[in-house]
């Protein structure tokens, strides 16, 4: 498995900032945002951004787009599919191969709901296959929509489309309604992208982004996960996204060669670096 930081974990430091830092630190694979190419590209270009990556020799591993309604019918969901098939453009121009958005939305969700997930999971994919791009759906703990590993197999598998594949984000998955036993939903190789955190020691009811840590400082089972990662034929990124304004707001530099150091030792003793 490869270490990777998602920019949100620089989110101060911007597109270059956090590119430029984190690579000063050894740090070869990154997840970039749209937020950050949105606001790098107010004042230059796609191809700009995309010499910033390659003069810093770093592989963009995935891509995220946060808009609401892509995998559910809803008011916002033409508008979104907009930014999606931009952004689909924009990050394969980058170099990346594979893009996701979360389970968002701001109304109430029913049965039909779910009944029309796979459709709109099948168009969304349709649009990223045009852009050679693998399409993501990541569940969030706490989506009215897809919040749980289960859901979300349940409704990829339904949709059946070649470019659209699950992944796991290790703070979603451990602190909401997913059981470790989950994993043995997964079949060899389905899975396509990881977020790799810890969780912060507090009561389950308090936990929230703040409670999002580098691996091996928390009390999620990180290692045994990975092993059963491993055991399920993953061998993509491990992609470490903070939101911790006291993490955001620092060096990029010293918080990429601190995540280094921590995540490497969790990743020997996990057996998958």
């Amino acid at each position: 498995m490869q270490l990777s930081i998602h920019q949100t974990t620089s989110k101060a430091a911007g597109y270059r900032g956090s590119l430029e830092g984190w690579a000063r630190a050894g740090i070869q694979y990154v997840e970039l945002t749209d937020r950050h190419l949105g606001e790098f590209l107010e004042n230059d270009t796609v191809h700009a951004a995309k010499r910033v990556l390659s003069d810093l020799d770093l592989t963009p591993v995935s891509a995220a787009v946060l808009v609401p309604d892509i995998w559910i019918p809803g008011p916002e969901r033409a508008a979104s599919l907009e930014v999606w098939r931009r952004c689909c453009d924009q990050f394969s121009s980058l170099g990346a191969q594979k893009i996701y958005s979360p389970s968002i939305t701001k109304r109430e969700v029913t049965a039909e709901d779910f009944a029309a997930t796979p459709g709109c999971i099948h168009e969304a994919g349709e649009i990223a296959k045009e852009y050679g791009l693998t399409a993501m759906v990541e569940f969030a703990r706490t989506s009215t929509h897809l919040s749980t590993l289960t859901s979300t197999l349940n409704v990829i598998r339904a949709a059946a489309h070649p470019n659209i594949q699950p992944m796991l984000d290790f703070f979603h998955f451990w602190s909401g309604m997913s059981k470790f036993e989950d994993l043995d939903l997964l079949e060899p190789g389905e899975l396509a992208h990881v977020h790799f955190q810890d969780i912060l020691d507090t009561p389950r009811e308090l936990v929230d982004n703040d409670s999002r840590i580098i691996p091996g400082d928390g009390i999620a089972p990180v290692v045994r996960i990975l092993r059963k990662l491993a055991e399920k034929k993953y061998d993509g990124a491990l992609s470490v996204e903070l939101f911790r304004e006291d993490v955001m707001n620092r060096d990029p530099f010293e918080v990429a060669t601190e995540i280094r150091q921590k995540c490497e030792a969790v990743m020997r003793q996990a057996g998958v670096l």
